[in-house]
């Protein structure tokens, strides 16, 4: 499989596991919080150019740059759940009714985030090895 096609894919995967995680964060939402006012929807534009760098930038410096950024914030959430104040290791999310697919998507975000951001480097470093002199 080549890389720049991997790399798209798993761009893809990051993408839909935030929009299903970010889903999870509005149904879950205590009543008063930002997130059951619906302020997961700032996340709507961010994630229309992180598919647009995916699908329409891909073997572009820009497009790895936005797939870069993208896996960035696909590592963010796990980091940002475990060190929250109801984090997974303070028990808040395991006393949460759906907390396996809670856990899961934040596992997934977690792997192909990592695995999006070492991809997107290698191929804004073969663009670079590429370059003439």
């Amino acid at each position: 499989m080549k890389n720049n096609l991997t790399l798209t894919i798993v761009s893809l995967l990051s993408i839909l596991f935030t929009t299903l995680h970010l889903t999870s964060d509005t149904v879950h939402a205590s009543v008063g919080t930002p997130e059951a006012g619906g302020s997961t929807l700032v996340a709507v534009p961010i994630l229309v150019i992180w598919l647009y760098g995916t699908l329409m930038l891909p073997e572009r410096r820009s497009g790895y740059i936005i797939m870069l950024v993208g896996s960035l914030i696909a590592l963010a959430m796990p980091v940002v759940h475990v060190m929250g104040h109801g984090g997974v290791f303070r028990g808040q999310i395991a006393r949460s009714s759906p907390a396996f697919l809670f856990v899961w998507t934040l596992h997934a975000l977690g792997v192909i985030g990592l695995f999006t951001f070492v991809l997107a480097v290698r191929g804004l470093w073969s663009l670079r090895r590429s370059q003439p002199r």
